[in-house]
């Protein structure tokens, strides 16, 4: 394990630590979500520029060297990367507190278990409709039974996963009721998701915004009343308890950000750091790492740009008199895409 650093994590200019790190394994997806990757077609990172496992852990190793405690693997989608579990083993020798994946659990079936036993902690499964025909416009994959057997899976092999749900107004947010029990039968914690205006979410539009206030309203009408479940901690996500005990959560980002609290830090496949979901530049960690900088250095560079974060994304879009989809670049600005830096 790493030394951690005596004075604890770096703070950013706001006071917020740095604590969580998520880590795109590839920008490669096998479907295209209406809310993420809307395109038919994207610019690839090179795969000359994709971090060998070798070169994910030395980093992983550095922010552990840091404080950060907390990692998710991202991609893209994550199990299109060959053998991830001798990744996730590599990584599990840290000494991390929580070591999670989230995945759209197409490949999730064959998957689960050795992830498991490769030292992963917990897994988050996408999953907007139990409707075959929804799922196949919303993704532009017929692969609704891939995903369902993965959870089914994932649930023999965890015991229990998280769930993630991107609601969106006319699209499935009649499904909520349905999609709750779905995940009390497989021992999951539902979360639903205000659809979010990233960049590479080409389509929103506020009219498909359904805000926490109205998921909320709608479980309380079927269920009774929804009780809040008080955490302090950093975690996007607001848990509530239904009264027959089931607790699920909501991440409502887009009309509650939680910027003052984030902890976050993204690291793209190809070595690059981004300090908020929202951030149009980042920092290249790749070629030092490649022409020889020690952890020391590399720690320094990281160090230094957090410190210097002042980042408050979605805020930003909250105050803004007229809201649009986010003018993100083009597909072919790989970068600043949300399946890059791994939402």
């Amino acid at each position: 394990m790493p030394p951690v650093d005596a004075h604890g994590p770096p703070l950013d200019v706001l006071g917020r630590p740095l604590g969580n790190l998520r880590v795109s394994v590839t920008d490669r997806c096998n479907i295209r979500c209406a809310y993420c990757m809307p395109e038919a077609h994207y610019e690839w990172l090179p795969r000359k520029d994709v971090l060998t496992f070798e070169e994910i852990e030395r980093l992983v190793g550095v922010f552990r060297g840091l404080g950060v405690r907390r990692l998710r693997f991202t991609g893209g989608e994550p199990l299109l990367r060959r053998d991830l579990p001798a990744l996730v083993a590599g990584v599990a020798r840290l000494g991390l507190d929580d070591l999670a994946l989230t995945t759209n659990g197409i490949l999730l079936e064959s998957e689960a278990a050795r992830l498991r036993e490769a030292g992963l902690h917990r897994l988050t499964v996408s999953l907007d409709t139990l409707h075959r025909d929804r799922f196949r416009a919303l993704t532009r994959a017929d692969a609704l039974p891939a995903v369902l057997a993965g959870i089914g899976a994932a649930h023999r092999a965890f015991g229990t996963l998280k769930i993630d749900t991107v609601l969106m107004r006319g699209v499935n947010d009649d499904e909520m009721v349905p999609l709750v029990e779905f995940a009390r039968a497989h021992a999951a914690e539902i979360r639903f998701i205000e659809y979010m205006d990233v960049p590479g979410a080409n389509q929103w539009h506020p009219d498909a915004l359904v805000s926490r206030a109205d998921m909320l309203a709608r479980l309380a009408a079927h269920y009774g009343p929804v009780t809040p479940i008080e955490d302090a901690g950093p975690a996007p996500a607001d848990r509530f308890r239904l009264p027959d005990g089931l607790v699920f959560g909501t991440i409502a980002s887009t009309t509650t950000p939680f910027c003052r609290a984030c902890d976050r830090v993204r690291l793209t496949a190809d070595g690059t750091l981004f300090t908020c979901l929202y951030a149009t530049e980042g920092l290249d960690l790749r070629t030092p790492l490649r022409t020889g900088a020690d952890d020391a250095a590399l720690a320094a560079g990281i160090t230094s740009r957090w410190r210097e974060r002042t980042d408050r994304g979605a805020e930003t879009r909250l105050r803004l008199a007229s809201r649009t989809a986010f003018e993100a670049p083009a597909a072919t600005t790989p970068h600043l895409q949300m399946h890059t830096r791994g939402g």
